[in-house]
């Protein structure tokens, strides 16, 4: 089967990879048939996990790769790979904004009534689909970046990479739908917006693939834009909120075992 997803084109390897992704927000969404609850610690230890998986990936299958390419086509690779990462950064910063600002506006029209909550709910699932946008866009540009061959970009590292982002949509898809069960919402209205965010991931990623397969001077700024996403959502989302357990030194653990585990197989396999 690892054979016969290996001969499949980068752009539909990128589709299975985010389907799965999207597929991990359903099942965090699904949460709600259920649970009322689920404990935290099982949450933020998926995100710190997913946060050291997410750094790793960020050097060894982005932003190397993008240094050594643009070093290869004759650019100033230090610009190339700088104006790529922070465009990332400040895409997602950007789309922060808004999201505040479109939230202060809506808390300013409606009162604190059930359906002021749900609108509020509904907001969350525009921040997070938001997010999932250039993550989906992360994993489109690293599996259409294997059809270069380029040194510490392996299907291992891509896929793990997928693994990676799936870990830390589960959490978000619960975070989506108990709420608005929460809130009064029926549980499959409450399934069916949790499981929401996640559906633009597929759509990125293939887009992110064609780009990189039909645009070759453009692989470098992509990867690194790639990387410039990551961190970003990493250390504005996933390590604030996993260090937000009383066990903070624990949650660490597990952002260094999902580094190593990421380090590890980019290293060893690429």
């Amino acid at each position: 089967m690892f054979d016969f997803f290996n001969e499949l084109s980068p752009v539909l390897q990128a589709l299975i990879a985010t389907i799965f992704t999207w597929g991990v927000t359903m099942l965090g969404a699904s949460i709600v048939f259920f649970f009322k609850e689920v404990k935290k610690g099982i949450m933020d230890a998926l995100l710190g996990f997913s946060a050291g998986v997410m750094i790793a990936a960020s050097f060894w299958s982005l932003l190397s790769p993008a240094i050594d390419m643009a070093n290869s086509m004759k650019m100033i690779s230090w610009l190339v790979v700088f104006l790529g990462f922070f465009s990332g950064g400040l895409l997602l910063f950007l789309g922060d904004k808004l999201y505040d600002f479109l939230q202060n506006r809506n808390k300013k029209r409606i009162t604190a009534s059930k359906s002021s909550k749900i609108k509020r709910c509904l907001m969350l699932v525009f921040s997070i689909t938001l997010h999932n946008i250039p993550e989906g866009l992360v994993v489109g540009v690293a599996f259409g970046s294997l059809a270069y061959s380029l040194e510490g970009s392996t299907l291992a590292s891509s896929l793990t990479l997928a693994l990676g982002i799936g870990l830390q949509n589960f959490p978000e898809g619960s975070a989506v739908s108990l709420p608005l069960r929460r809130e009064g919402m029926s549980r499959k209205k409450a399934f069916f917006y949790g499981q929401l965010s996640g559906v633009v991931e597929p759509i990125a990623a293939v887009v992110g693939a064609i780009l990189v397969l039909h645009i070759q001077s453009l692989l470098p700024f992509l990867l690194a834009f790639a990387a410039g996403a990551m961190i970003y959502v990493v250390v504005e989302e996933l390590i604030p909120e996993s260090q937000s357990n009383q066990k903070k030194d624990l949650m660490a653990l597990f952002t260094l075992i999902g580094f190593s585990v990421m380090m590890i197989l980019d290293v060893a396999l690429g």
